[in-house]
This record gives structure tokens, C-alpha cells and sequence, in this order.
């Protein structure tokens, strides 16, 4: 596309969004509202050590050396590992294996075991995707077993906390992560699938190979995009371009797992979403690690065999149930006990019986029902307790879990609001003493409750697909590119209808000024949710909502979605 050489003409409403988000700028709203791939993203080899990394692999294969790529069991580890998968397939390299470490039994990031096991099996190069920034001993012990490890991550490297700066990273061949000290690219707040993307385009630069057509790695943007879009790093820079044209190219995707994972759904692939990525596609790809073993998603997403593909979309849609039940068992069982239990500034829940690969989610939802830092455990097998910890976000955990006396935790990690831990079973019944303790220490920050704010007031004419266009040009939404929300002032509801198999969602009906019917959703909602607002037939409200296009039965419908009603 190209620099445009005269502004085209904005609908006041794009135009009013764009600057709430601070970009006033002609040329930059025009960069953010029409993306270009060659003019927006950046030379692969900005990255720091990117060159010493591109130069080893392409030894590796001029000297048939046998390569693993090791990634992380999630939604931006998993695709992350099919761009390098494909990208060596496309070539014609075979002397290469994926390894995915299964939740459970190995858990996150390199282990000591499956590293053993590559020195035994005669691995030279070791390439990681989305994990390893932290593995300082598994990679010292790859280069004792000669074997040389490139990590491309995305997470915060080792910081020492007395020193007060970055702390010793692990000794790779080569570390490819732009939040490492020294490293100056544009955008370093890349997923992992991400960084595995732009490894792969400095590959192809550098390799010059007679087998990939110009722009070929395009087509290896459906998973940098799904990643980018699942993993939630902020939509902004060369994330917003990634997630653009991934969702052009999920559209069209070729691959037969994609596909059948969407039919299995009930999703239209031509009319994909991020909302579709970040509520159907990523939860199933993450069901694989949670319940079941991580290589079947990523199995999905690689296969050329539309059998194969067919198969691992059932599985995975059964999973992902199975998944939806255990939550829902286990957020009852922690509610019942929290019922009869004194709730402290930091609650402690879990059970022996809890499945590791979900208290995570559980966490996530007491700690937004109980407004406090939760820490959820299980057992599963071993004798190790692991679990699941998120923040309320008045506290940073990794300080939290830092501040603990020492003896309670074996292992602990992770970011401000997320992590995981592991504690023996003697300690397990002392961990909440010691984190309410810790917490009593550490600074708070200031969370502000407001009501919820909108970008624009619209009347309900204004609910029409002129409107739809000039909001959608903003999209992918997400992290740092929230869906805009609209105040419709005064709005009198015609019809309030609960609907869903289980009428656990609500419909509420409204008529423009022409008398054309508009509907407004909201899952899981009820008009007792809403106290204090009329939501009744004939009822006045102020409504506050999101505009979206739903493609059910493969019908285009403009409607509402609520998001609080006063």
C-alpha cells in the first residue's frame, strides 16, 4: 500500500476514537488505521544476536546436525514451534524434532530430563520458543552435553533483586529476547510466536533458499496472529500489524486442523474475529496441556492430513468441555469451603485431588469474585503440590512470593499479576500465614473502581453499518487497543428476554426512531445483575455497550453487546 500521499477523509467518529487514544497525528492515524506489512515491520536483524543465531542454524543445516525446537505447551509456545516446524519442512530439513514438555510431569520451560535425554540422542542445536530466559542451569548443562542452545522468549529475563538490575542469563549460544539489557528493537513487546516469526524471516533473508518464493513466510503469519492476539501483548506497533494481517491470513488459512477445529465450533473461517481466537480457538489449543498431552495441539495445527486434523479438532473440542466442567467443579468446591472459612488479604485454596492444569483459571476467577491476591493448588500424582497464583492487582506476586521466609516454597515464578509455585506437602498448610505475613510488608498500589468509562455517546439511529465500519477500522482489539464503548442515554427498553439453552444470558430489545428493532447481549447476565436499573419491558436505562457483528447460521446481524446497564 504503501505511504499514502494524501490523508483519506476519516468519519468524525474513527476519528474522535483515535485521538482518545492519544493518536492525533494525521500520518500516524493513517499507519494505524491501514496497516502495511513491508512499510511496518522491522528488520528481523535488529534484534541483538539475531545474526550469531541465523548463522548457527544455517551451519546446523549445511552439516545435517540433528535440531530440536522446544516450545512452551501454550497458545503462543505451540504456534510459535509450528512457524519453525513449517518454515524447515518448506526447506526440506528432516533432521529436526518438535518437543512440547508436557504441564504436569515437566512443567514450564527446559528440564533437566528431556536435556539429558537430547545428549543421549545426539541433539547439537537446541532452539527454544516462548520459555528458557530463566533455565540457567538446564542450558549449562546442553553446553556441557555439547549441545549448542539458541533461546528466542519474550518474557523478563533474571533480575537480581539486591542488585537491583538484570541477573546473570542463562549461557546460550545465543539469546534472542528484546527485553534483554543491550537490545534496542522497536517493538519489544513481541509474543513468543512473535519472536519465533521474525527468527524465521532473518532465516529466509539470510538463507536465500531456492525452495520459498518471495513472501513466502507470509502465510506464517496465521500463528504469529493467533499468538499475538491469545498471548495478550499489547495490539500496538508491529503487534498491531502482526495481529492485522494474521486474522487476513487465519481467514484463508489452508491448514485442515484450523479448519476443522473452526467447523467443530460453529465458526464462519472467513469471518474470524479476534474474539473468535481469543474464546474458541486459544482455549482449545490451551485444553491440550491443561487436561490432556500439548503435542495433540500442536499436532492440529502442523498436520497436512485433513483425517488427522479432523481427529485432533474433536479431541480438543472434548477437552476443552471437559475442561469447562473441572472449572466449574472446582470453583464450587473453593467457594464452599471460602463459605465457611475467615477470608484474609491473601486467600489459599486447593485440593489433592484439583487438576494442576486448571487451578490457573480457578485463580483467576476468585480472584476477581474476592478482589484479592489468590493462590490455587493440586496435587495430580506427584508429591509435589503445584499451583496457580494472580493478583488483585494492588500487589506485584513475584514480589509477594519473593517476600516469603524461605523454606515454604520449592520453586516460584512468573509475572506481576500471574504466576505458578511449587511447596512440599508439610509446608502447603503454613502457606497462607506466610504470604498474608509478606503482605503486610510490601508496598500496595492504588486500583481505581470508577464506573465505566465510554469512548462516545451515540443515539440508537446511530446503531447502523456506517457506524460499525468507522469502529471497525480500529480493529484487532485487545491489550493496549480496548473495544470502544458507547453510552446510549435514556434508551426505553420495548423487550427484556433471557435466552441460551440454560436462559442464563440476557436480550434486551430496543426500537430506533424509524422503529427498526436492535437487540443487546449479554452472556451470563441477568437484569438483577444491573440493581437499581429499570431493566424490565417499557423500562428507561442508560446503557453502556460494545457494537459487534455476529455471522451465526452464516448471517451477517449488527447488534449490542452490553456492558453495564444504570
Amino acid at each position: 500500500m504503501g505511504d499514502m500521499k494524501t490523508a483519506r477523509t476519516l468519519h468524525p467518529l474513527t476519528k474522535a476514537l483515535l485521538e482518545r487514544r492519544g493518536i492525533a497525528d494525521i500520518a500516524e492515524q493513517e499507519r494505524f488505521l491501514y496497516p502495511d506489512y513491508e512499510r511496518d515491520t522491522y528488520d528481523p536483524f535488529r534484534i541483538l544476536n539475531m545474526e550469531r543465531a541465523v548463522d548457527r542454524i544455517l551451519l546446523a543445516m549445511a552439516n545435517g546436525e540433528r535440531i530440536v525446537i522446544y516450545g512452551d505447551y501454550d497458545c503462543d509456545g505451540i504456534p510459535g514451534s509450528v512457524i519453525l516446524h513449517d518454515l524447515l519442512k518448506k526447506i526440506g530439513y528432516r533432521n529436526f524434532l518438535n518437543y512440547i514438555p508436557h504441564r504436569h510431569t515437566e512443567g514450564y520451560g527446559l528440564n533437566t530430563a528431556a536435556v539429558e535425554q537430547f545428549g543421549t540422542d545426539g541433539v547439537k542445536l537446541l532452539v527454544t520458543v516462548d520459555c528458557g530466559i530463566t533455565d540457567v542451569e538446564e542450558v549449562a548443562l546442553a553446553q556441557k552435553l555439547g549441545i549448542d542452545v539458541i533461546i528466542t522468549d519474550h518474557h523478563l529475563p533474571p533480575f537480581d533483586h539486591a542488585e537491583g538490575k538484570q541477573g546473570a542469563l542463562p549461557p546460550a549460544y545465543a539469546v534472542i529476547n528484546s527485553k534483554q539489557k543491550g537490545d534496542s528493537y522497536p517493538d519489544p513487546m513481541l509474543c513468543g510466536a512473535g519472536v519465533a516469526f521474525k527468527l524465521a524471516k532473518a532465516l529466509i533473508v539470510r538463507g536465500n533458499f531456492s525452495q520459498i518464493g518471495e513472501g513466502w513466510e507470509k502465510w506464517l503469519l496465521d500463528m504469529a496472529g493467533l499468538s499475538t492476539i491469545a498471548d495478550m501483548v499489547p495490539l500496538k506497533n508491529e503487534n498491531r500489524v502482526l495481529a492485522y494481517y494474521g486474522l487476513k491470513v487465519l481467514r484463508r488459512s489452508p491448514r485442515p486442523g484450523l479448519q476443522a477445529l473452526l467447523r467443530e465450533a460453529g465458526v464462519d473461517q472467513r469471518y474470524l474475529s479476534e474474539e473468535d481466537v481469543g474464546f474458541t480457538i486459544g482455549p482449545r489449543i490451551n485444553a491440550a496441556s491443561r487436561m490432556d498431552v500439548p503435542l495433540r495441539a500442536f499436532e492440529l495445527l502442523s498436520t497436512e492430513d485433513p483425517f488427522i486434523g479432523g481427529e485432533r479438532a474433536k479431541h480438543l473440542a472434548g477437552l476443552n468441555g471437559e475442561r469447562k466442567l473441572t472449572v466449574a467443579r472446582m470453583m464450587k468446591e473453593a467457594k464452599k469451603v471460602l463459605r465457611e472459612r475467615t477470608i484474609r488479604e491473601v486467600i489459599v485454596v486447593g485440593s489433592p485431588s484439583w487438576r494442576v492444569g486448571v487451578v490457573g483459571i480457578v485463580a483467576n476467577q476468585l480472584a476477581e469474585e474476592y478482589d484479592r491476591p489468590v493462590f490455587v493448588w493440586g496435587r495430580e500424582g506427584t508429591r509435589e503440590i503445584k499451583g496457580s497464583c494472580r493478583s488483585d492487582g494492588r500487589v506485584n506476586l513475584v514480589e509477594l512470593m519473593v517476600a516469603v521466609r524461605d523454606g515454604i516454597f520449592i520453586d516460584r515464578g512468573g509475572h506481576e499479576f500471574s504466576g505458578g509455585f511449587s511447596v512440599s506437602h508439610e509446608h502447603i498448610h503454613l502457606l497462607e500465614d506466610a504470604l498474608v505475613e509478606a503482605h503486610g510488608c510490601l508496598p500496595k498500589k492504588e486500583v481505581k473502581t470508577e464506573k465505566i468509562a465510554s469512548d462516545a455517546e451515540l443515539m440508537l439511529d446511530e446503531v447502523n453499518e456506517e457506524t460499525f465500519h468507522a469502529i471497525d477500522l480500529l480493529a484487532p482489539f485487545g491489550e493496549g487497543n480496548p473495544k470502544p464503548h458507547f453510552l446510549f442515554r435514556g434508551v426505553r427498553i420495548e423487550f427484556v428476554a433471557p435466552f441460551g439453552k440454560e436462559k442464563n444470558h440476557l436480550k434486551l430489545i430496543f426500537k430506533n426512531s424509524g422503529g427498526s428493532r436492535i437487540e443487546a447481549i449479554g452472556f451470563f447476565l441477568a437484569p438483577s445483575d444491573f440493581p437499581g436499573a429499570d431493566v424490565r419491558n417499557g423500562g428507561t436505562i442508560d446503557l453502556v455497550a460494545t457494537f459487534e457483528k455476529s455471522y451465526f447460521r452464516g448471517r451477517p446481524e449488527l447488534r449490542l453487546r452490553i456492558i453495564d446497564i444504570t
